[in-house]
C-alpha cells in the first residue's frame, strides 16, 4: 500500500522518526482540499503515544478538508542546511502518512491542547493554561493523526558522517 523508500541507504529507523517527532514543534499538514487541489498548512503539533494532535477552529479548509477525506499526510523537517556551493542541501525528515480524526471527547481534546499549551507555553501555570483553554473552547477543533505509516529520510552527507 505504501511505497518503499527508493534510497533505501538513507532510511531513518522508526525509532529515529519518533525521536524526530517528539523534539520537533512544526510540521506541514496536506489534505485534499477545494476541487481536488492539494492543500498544506503549517501547524504546531504534538506528539504523543504514537500519536500527533494538533488544533485549529472549527470551521474552516483543513476541517472541510478532513471531513470530506480523512487520509492525511504530514512532514517535519528536522535539520537543514544549505550547501550553495555543492547545489544541494543537507538535510533530515520524517513524513507520516495516516488518518486525520476529528475529536469529539471532551476529555481527550482537554488532554491534547493542554500538552500543547505545555509544551508551547512551559512558564504558564496550568491554572493560567486551563483559563485560557476554558476561554478559547467553543471554537475549538482538536485533531489527531493516527498514524499508518512513517518514513524518515537524510541526505547521503549526515549518512556518511555517521559511517
Amino acid at each position: 500500500m505504501f511505497r518503499t523508500m527508493r534510497r533505501y541507504r538513507q532510511e531513518l529507523s522508526p525509532e529515529v522518526c519518533r525521536q524526530i517527532l517528539t523534539r520537533g514543534t512544526t510540521g506541514v499538514l496536506a489534505v485534499c482540499g477545494d476541487d481536488g487541489y492539494p492543500y498544506t498548512i503549517p501547524l504546531n503539533y504534538i506528539y504523543t503515544e504514537g500519536k500527533l494532535y494538533f488544533h485549529g477552529a472549527k470551521t474552516g479548509h483543513k476541517i472541510d478538508a478532513i471531513r470530506r477525506s480523512d487520509k492525511v499526510s504530514f512532514c517535519v523537517i528536522d535539520y537543514e542546511q544549505y550547501l550553495p556551493e555543492q547545489f544541494t542541501t543537507v538535510f533530515r525528515s520524517v513524513v507520516v502518512f495516516g488518518r486525520a480524526v476529528i475529536l469529539e471527547d471532551p476529555e481527550e481534546m482537554y488532554r491534547a491542547v493542554d500538552s500543547l499549551g505545555a509544551r508551547f507555553s512551559p512558564q504558564v501555570s496550568p491554572e493560567k493554561r486551563e483559563a485560557e483553554i476554558r476561554r478559547e473552547w467553543a471554537p475549538l477543533a482538536v485533531i489527531r493523526l493516527d498514524i499508518e505509516h512513517m518514513t524518515g529520510k537524510q541526505a547521503k552527507e549526515l549518512l556518511q558522517k555517521e559511517q
